[in-house]
């Protein structure tokens, strides 16, 4: 369960191939994720992330949260993100930190590493309100 890279942190913006549930297959379209933990073990690091998407922006769910250009281009940036996302924590998952799920991504902004960016600190009140909704604790 090695990986060519360093375990990222809480915080990071990957880019990943979200899994096909409930089956650990990679999927097949890459997309954000943010690290919501990181638990390192002696064969390799386990990372916990919520997906995000570009779709269906115009509404947000209990448990989701949305990065925007418009409204926050400072944090946009940080982000690493191509478009305004949103990232729900209604389903956290636990993958391998390995290549079969993270990868470089097309702009590698973070040299050769699946980080996109970071969550910018002006984001951690919606981010933490998110998670509270999602998991009610």
């Amino acid at each position: 369960m090695t990986s060519l890279w360093k375990p990222p942190v809480v915080g990071d913006i990957l880019w990943w191939y979200f899994p096909e549930l409930p089956e650990l297959d990679p999927g097949p379209n890459p997309r954000p994720a943010l690290v919501v933990r990181v638990t390192v073990k002696n064969d390799g690091a386990v990372v916990a992330v919520v997906y995000g998407t570009s779709q269906r922006l115009d509404r947000l769910s209990s448990g989701e949260f949305a990065i925007r250009k418009a409204q926050n281009p400072a944090a946009f940036a940080l982000a690493g993100l191509s478009f305004d996302t949103k990232f729900n924590f209604k389903q956290i998952v636990e993958l391998p930190w390995t290549d079969s799920f993270f990868k470089v991504p097309p702009k590698a902004a973070h040299g050769q590493s699946p980080k996109l960016g970071t969550l910018h600190p002006s984001m951690m009140h919606a981010a933490g309100a998110a998670y509270l909704a999602a998991t009610g604790g």
